[in-house]
C-alpha cells in the first residue's frame, strides 16, 4: 500500500491509496497526520482540510495492519479575505452576489476568498486569474431560480472587421445563448476552488427542469462553467441540484477535478456530471456521480464548431470514480464534431447505470469526427444494463431518424462521414446485466477499425429486464443477449466469458477479422 499525493493547496491536500481496490474498502482505515489520530476514511481518495499554510506534513494510512505514509508541504499563501468582512451575510435571505464578487475581485494573487459557514443566496459568480476559494463545511452557495436575474452570454458576437467571431455561449455543442454559470470562468488562469462545502443550484421541475428542451430568454445555466481556460482544480465539495449539466469545462485544458460529490435526481434531465468539451489535459480523480443522465460526457462540437475549430477533447483520465443512476457511466458524443482521443477509464466502480461505455455518433458529424485510442481497464460494473455501447446511428438532432442516418446501407464516404478506430477493454467484471453484453454497431462505409476485450466477465440479473441496448431506428426491447457486433474491421477476444445469457454468446455480422484466443 503507497500513498500519493493528488492535489495539495496551503489548507487542503488529496491523497490517493495506490492500490488494486475500486472506489473504496469494506473496511475503513485510520488516518494520521503528525502522529496524531485525525479520522478514518474507507475511500482510496480522501482530502484533509484546516491545514497551515507553508507547513511540514507527515500522513499514516494504517488499514488491516498495513501502514503507508507520505510527507508534504502546503503551498503559500498570502492574505485571506473572509467574504463577511465583505458584505455577505450568508443567512439565505440577503443576495450576497456582489460582496462575494466584491472579495473575488480584490483578492490579490496567492491569497484565499473564504466562504465561512452559512447560506449564501447567489446568482453567477464570476471567477478571475491567481485565485483560490475555500467553501468551508457548513457552507452553501444557493443559487436563485429566476433566470431574468442571471447574466446571458450570445452565442455569436461578430467582430468589428467581419472576417472572425467570438463564440460565447454554448448549447450542446452549438454557439447558442446562454445563461452565465452559477460559477463561471472566462480566460481565467491557475484558479482552485476547494472546500467541504455545497453549491446548490436549487433545480426542480417548477423551474430550471420543466420544457428542458426549450430556451427560454437563454438556455439553462451550467453549475461550473470553464471556458478558454487553464490550470483550473476544483477539491472535495459537493454540488447537487444542477439546472443543466452540472461541470462544463469548455475549450480549456489542465484541469483537475478531485474528489468531487455530484447529485441530481435520478429522473432529471439533461443533467450530466461532467462534460469536457473540446478540453486537453484533464485528470477526473475520486468523483461520486449519482444523477440523471450521463455522468461524465465528453464532447468536442457539433459539425459548425468541430469544423471551425477542430480541437478535440484529448489525453483525458479517469481514476477511481463511482457512477451510479445515470444513463452512461462514461460517454463519448454525441458532439463530437472535432474528435476524441486518448481517454482512459482505470480503477472504476459503475452501479445502476444504462450503460458503462457509451460511445454515440452518427452520419453528418464529419470527418474530423476521429475517435480513438479509448481505453477502459480495471472497471467493476454492478446492474449495467448494457456494459458497452457503440452506436454509430444515433438519433439525436431533427434529421436524426432520417434515411441519410439511419440507413444499414454503405453510403459513399465523404466530408459528413465520421470514423470510430481503436477500442480496449482489459480487466473488467460486469454483474448483474440486463439487456445486453454489449452493442458494437459501426458504420458499413466506415467500420470501427478495431475492438479488443481482455480479462472480460459478463453475467445476467436472474430476473433481467427488457429494453433497448442503444439508441437507433428500429431497435427492439431484449433482455440476456450476448455480445452484439456489426460493421468492425478487426474484433479480439481474449478470455471473455459471459453466462446467462439466452442465444448466442457472440453475435457477428460483417466483422472482417475476428479473433478468440
Amino acid at each position: 500500500m503507497k500513498l500519493r499525493v493528488a492535489l495539495k493547496t496551503a489548507r487542503s491536500v488529496t491523497i490517493e491509496t495506490m492500490t488494486e481496490q475500486i472506489y473504496e474498502y469494506e473496511t475503513p482505515g485510520t488516518i494520521f497526520v503528525n502522529g496524531k489520530p485525525h479520522g478514518e476514511t474507507a475511500k482510496v481518495v480522501f482530502t484533509l482540510f484546516d491545514l497551515k499554510p507553508e507547513t511540514d506534513y507527515k500522513v499514516c494510512l494504517e488499514r488491516d495492519g498495513k501502514k503507508a505514509e507520505i510527507n508534504f508541504r502546503t503551498e503559500y499563501e498570502f492574505v485571506t479575505i473572509n467574504v463577511r468582512e465583505v458584505g455577505a451575510k450568508g443567512d439565505g435571505i440577503q443576495d450576497d452576489t456582489p460582496f462575494i464578487q466584491a472579495a473575488i475581485m480584490a483578492c490579490p494573487k496567492a491569497g484565499r476568498v473564504l466562504i465561512p459557514k452559512g447560506t449564501y443566496r447567489i446568482t453567477s459568480l464570476f471567477l478571475k486569474s491567481h485565485i483560490k476559494i475555500e467553501l468551508s463545511e457548513g457552507a452553501e452557495l444557493r443559487a436563485d431560480t429566476d433566470r431574468n436575474r442571471f447574466p446571458r452570454f450570445p452565442g455569436v458576437i461578430e467582430s468589428y472587421d467581419e472576417k472572425e467571431e467570438y463564440h460565447l455561449g454554448t448549447w450542446e455543442g452549438n454557439p447558442l445563448p446562454m445563461f452565465a454559470g452559477i460559477i463561471t470562468g472566462i480566460d481565467v488562469e491557475d484558479v482552485v476552488i476547494y472546500g467541504k462545502g455545497l453549491i446548490n443550484g436549487q433545480a426542480d421541475f417548477d423551474n430550471w427542469w420543466n420544457n428542458v428542451r426549450q430556451m427560454k430568454i437563454a438556455f439553462r445555466p451550467r453549475m461550473v462553467f470553464l471556458e478558454r481556460c487553464k490550470n483550473v482544480r476544483l477539491q472535495g465539495f459537493s454540488l447537487k441540484d444542477s439546472p443543466a449539466w452540472v461541470l462544463h469545462p469548455y475549450f480549456s485544458q489542465d484541469l483537475k477535478f478531485i474528489d468531487l460529490t455530484i447529485h441530481n435526481p435520478a429522473n432529471s434531465h439533461n443533467t450530466d456530471g461532467l462534460d469536457p468539451e473540446s478540453c486537453k489535459d484533464v485528470e477526473i480523480l475520486g468523483l461520486h456521480f449519482s444523477l440523471g443522465d450521463d455522468c461524465i460526457a465528453i464532447k468536442s462540437g457539433k459539425i459548425y464548431m468541430g469544423r471551425t475549430f477542430k480541437t478535440p477533447s484529448e489525453n483525458i483520465r479517469i481514476r477511481q470514480c463511482f457512477m451510479e443512476n445515470g444513463h452512461g457511466a462514461v460517454t463519448v458524443g454525441s458532439e463530437v464534431g472535432a474528435g476524441v482521443k486518448n481517454i482512459h477509464v482505470e480503477s472504476c466502480l459503475f452501479r445502476h447505470t444504462d450503460r458503462g461505455l457509451r460511445i454515440k455518433t452518427r452520419r453528418g458529424r464529419g470527418r474530423d469526427s476521429v475517435l480513438s485510442e479509448i481505453y477502459f481497464d480495471h472497471i467493476h460494473m454492478d446492474h449495467v444494463m448494457t456494459p458497452f455501447v457503440v452506436n454509430s446511428f444515433y438519433f439525436c438532432d431533427p434529421d436524426g431518424k432520417s434515411e441519410y442516418v439511419q440507413s444499414r446501407e454503405a453510403l459513399p464516404v465523404d466530408e459528413r462521414t465520421p470514423e470510430i478506430k481503436k477500442l480496449y477493454f482489459t480487466d473488467i467484471k460486469a454483474e448483474n446485466c440486463h439487456v445486453a453484453a454489449s452493442f458494437f454497431y459501426g458504420l458499413p462505409e466506415q467500420k470501427i477499425e478495431r475492438i479488443e476485450l481482455k480479462n472480460v466477465e459478463v453475467s445476467f440479473a436472474d430476473e433481467a429486464k427488457k429494453g433497448v441496448p442503444a439508441m437507433l431506428s428500429g431497435m427492439d426491447e431484449c433482455s440476456k443477449k450476448g455480445f452484439l457486433i456489426n460493421n468492425v474491421k478487426t474484433f479480439v477476444c481474449e478470455n471473455v466469458k459471459v453466462s446467462g445469457q439466452e442465444g448466442e454468446a457472440f453475435e457477428v455480422s460483417n466483422v472482417d477479422q475476428y479473433e478468440v484466443k
